[in-house]
């Protein structure tokens, strides 16, 4: 009888049972753990090619690229190659290491079959973490039924620059409303036990929503406060709130330091400042980028080197840099220390995630767990709870039930892909079926070493595949059902203009009762679509004929909704003068045009708050809510010579159908050490059911560095019936008031804070001042404890 190796003994610590792994693995061992395989490159003619497997991961391997978002296997399918790669590795390689896959899930596991959640963003606008928590729940346990334990998700960069592409996956411009949605969707897909959840990657680190230009990839100018109160905060909190287990390093350059070449900022500031101790993963092709892209790196041992040196532990899609470590070894570039620490990250998530235990999983009960009708009903809550009501003139929302005619216009009334983020599934899959069709339209810059196309057809294919999704109009049509006709003109493309038709609109608007009009952006990676990964814009109005198509519409009188179905933060200015009621639906999955409809007539009342503001012309770029003291308006006169500095709808803001007051804000004295309490009374004061989100905000007025002349520092969303008071009560930990002064020391300082609750960070209903006494205390970021809110 074979002895078990101490390194397979679940019941010894793990600490023991790595170092014994660590101990008898060769180095082509470790570098094969440092790397990836792509799914592709295991599938020959439409079937799992064994042979090829055993012979790429003949010295086991880390991980497997994206089973899910690379093919267009259904759930039982998908479990079942699971199985038969992890067989490989498990039972065919010296050592026996299992495998894990990692997949993407911003807005729903990206998988055929899988729940389509709202975008990041629109997951955002819900301000909702329990209902965050819920979904990532969902994630986890659809995940999990085949085999893929690891995601490239929560989007954690905080994003300030609409111009960029990828504003869509992001939790918005907000450090701590980023912090909280962050930490609410990472307890949702880790769980309670890694042994039973899927491992996060909170990504991307760092800087990377403020790039020079909006240009994906572009370097970043940020100085080390700003880089540590703002865009490292989300990561800290996820970090410490979370018990985050993975990271990703950012594309771009840090004042000149490449994310994934620096030391400075993968292990000085992530792991020693903010306490990260799990796995860094390089996103994909970053390591090679460090030759091609940054030049900082002379070759591919110098930029595996590089990469290790910094903190990084192990390269995606594929092995690609990381197989010249030897030579980086022999050329004295990179130690066996650093080289082992990798590998022990590495081994400590497959122990913590219970693969060497549990390998396998069973294909047959894969499929009972997508597309539920819970889950179908969780997708359509949390689509409703992300639409916005920006105005709302006369009170023209919401529409009346019983209208007889309505016009449905746009290009977005009837299309399932507008109802998609870019990386929502199939939308994402563009890159890889349309591609495999033979259109070359993505090929771009591929200098960064990274081809993971499926080119494999039948089972394989990746698509398309759409999950059943509801249109706008097939939302509308289903709740007004025969009471009312219904018609449907598109009028024009997003971009194109062959074939529009704005005469056929208009007269079908001035036909109508009420004219619905969804215009729309088209989120992807693909050059044809106008939003989402590498597709950056200078112009932030709606793209080809759309407005035109919204002024057409507007001209017949008949009273006009614009529904903005779009990934951008668009400049909305004429669309606001000509329009009755604007609305924004970020991309909003599955079940977007039932929660369009529940929203437009009333079924139920809107809650949705931007994450974003939303400037008046792009010329505002960046323009946010958490300025510092001398931001936020020009000297010396306040404003531009042609418009408003400030945005057109700030952050914090949504409309509702009905109308909440706030009683005077009460505060208990607190102290550098101590926590503030904030009490407020909100009351319904409306005929209509609603929820309200309460917002806190602080001013420190008087500091040793320039703090933000109001911050974000608490929320709470509050259920109330027409007619009630709830009192909700904020309990503010001195240290999420916080800074760094200027030796960078992370401080409280005592003087007064001015703390507003309202319902955006433009619409404060009352203030209260409150004198922190005591001396300066001096706190550690990853210690900052968060805002808590209790509602009675």
């Amino acid at each position: 009888m074979t002895d078990t190796p101490p390194y397979k003994d679940a019941a010894l610590p793990m600490e023991q049972r790595v170092d014994d792994l660590l101990a008898r693995m060769t180095l082509d061992e470790k570098v094969a753990q440092l790397g990836c395989v792509l799914i592709t490159s295991l599938v020959r003619n439409d079937t799992f090619d064994a042979d090829a497997a055993a012979e790429l991961m003949r010295h086991g391997m880390g991980q497997v690229t994206r089973i899910g978002a690379s093919t267009g296997l259904r759930p039982v399918a998908s479990a079942a190659l699971m199985n038969e790669i992890q067989r490989v590795a498990v039972e065919g390689t010296r050592l026996g290491i299992p495998i894990v896959v990692h997949e993407e899930s911003t807005g729903g596991f990206c998988a055929r079959d899988a729940t389509t959640f709202p975008h990041g963003i629109g997951l955002a606008s819900t301000w909702d973490p329990d209902l965050v928590g819920e979904v990532a729940g969902v994630i986890r346990r659809q995940m999990l039924a085949v085999g893929a334990r690891h995601t490239l998700a929560p989007v954690l960069d905080v994003a300030r620059d609409p111009r960029w592409g990828r504003v869509e996956e992001t939790y918005g411009e907000d450090p701590v409303l980023a912090a909280t949605i962050g930490t609410a969707y990472v307890r949702g897909v880790q769980g309670d036990d890694l042994r039973t959840g899927v491992m996060a990657t909170g990504k991307h680190f760092l800087g990377y929503g403020l790039p020079e230009g909006g240009l994906n990839w572009g370097p970043v100018q940020l100085g080390p406060r700003e880089l540590r109160e703002v865009y490292a905060e989300p990561f800290a909190a996820v970090i410490r709130d979370a018990g985050l287990a993975s990271i990703m390093n950012s594309y771009s350059s840090v004042d000149g330091l490449p994310c994934a070449g620096g030391r400075a900022i993968l292990t000085e500031l992530l792991r020693d400042e903010l306490g990260f101790d799990g796995l860094v993963v390089a996103d994909y092709g970053a390591v090679r980028l460090l030759i091609s892209h940054h030049r900082t790196a002379a070759d591919e041992a110098d930029a595996t080197a590089q990469a290790l040196n910094a903190g990084l532990d192990v390269e995606l899609p594929a092995h690609d840099c990381f197989r010249a470590l030897p030579q980086a070894l022999d050329r004295g570039l990179v130690t066996m220390e650093v080289v082992n620490e990798a590998v022990r990250r590495m081994l400590r998530s497959k122990m913590a995630l219970g693969l060497f235990e549990r390998p396998y999983v069973d294909p047959d009960a894969a499929a009972a767990v997508y597309q539920t009708t819970e889950q179908r009903a969780l997708a359509r809550k949390a689509a409703t709870e992300s639409v916005v009501v920006l105005t709302n003139r006369n009170g023209l929302l919401p529409l009346d039930p019983t209208i007889a005619r309505v016009a449905v216009i746009g290009p977005g009334g009837d299309d399932q892909r507008l109802l998609q983020g870019d990386y929502h599934y199939p939308a994402h899959l563009e890159i890889a079926y349309e591609n495999a069709q033979g259109d070359t339209e993505f090929a771009g810059d591929v200098s960064n070493g990274v081809h993971f196309l499926p080119e494999n057809g039948g089972a394989f294919a990746a698509g398309p595949h759409y999950a059943p999704h509801v249109t706008p109009l097939a939302g509308i049509r289903s709740l007004l059902g025969h009471r009312a006709e219904v018609v449907h003109v598109r009028g024009c493309d997003v971009v194109e203009p062959d074939g529009a038709d704005l005469a056929a609109a208009a007269a079908a608007a001035a036909a109508a009762d009420v004219a619905v009009v969804v215009v729309a952006g088209k989120s992807g990676l693909r050059p044809h679509c106008t939003v989402g990964e590498a597709r950056d814009a200078t112009d932030l109005d709606l793209t080809g004929l759309q407005p035109e198509l919204i002024a057409a519409v507007a001209a017949t009188g008949t009273p006009t909704v614009v529904v903005v179905l779009s990934g951008r933060v668009h400049t909305l200015a004429d669309v606001v003068e000509q329009a009755g009621a604007v609305v924004q639906v970020w991309p909003p999955g599955e079940e977007g045009g039932n929660a369009i409809a529940d929203v437009l007539f009333g079924r139920a009342n809107p809650s949705g708050r931007l994450p974003v503001s939303l400037p008046r012309s792009v010329g505002q770029v960046p323009v946010y809510s958490r300025h510092r003291a001398g931001g936020g308006k020009a000297m010396f006169y306040g404003e531009y010579t042609d418009q408003s500095p400030s945005p057109l709808f700030p952050f914090g803001h949504g409309l509702g159908y009905t109308t909440f007051g706030y009683g005077q804000a009460v505060v208990t004295a607190g102290s550098t050490l101590d926590p503030i309490t904030v009490t407020v009374a909100v009351s319904n004061d409306g005929p209509r059911d609603g929820a309200e989100v309460v917002q806190l905000y602080a001013t420190d007025k008087v500091a040793s560095v320039a703090r933000p002349d109001r911050q974000l520092v608490g929320f709470a969303r509050v259920d109330l019936a027409a007619g009630a008071t709830r009192t909700v009560t904020f309990t503010v930990h001195p240290s999420r008031l916080a800074f760094y002064d200027p030796e960078m020391r992370f401080v409280v300082e005592p003087g007064e804070i001015v703390l507003g609750v309202g319902a955006s960070s433009a619409d404060i209903r009352t203030e209260v001042s409150v004198t922190l006494t005591g001396d300066t205390a001096e706190y550690l970021q990853r210690q900052v404890v968060a805002t808590t809110a209790t509602v009675d």
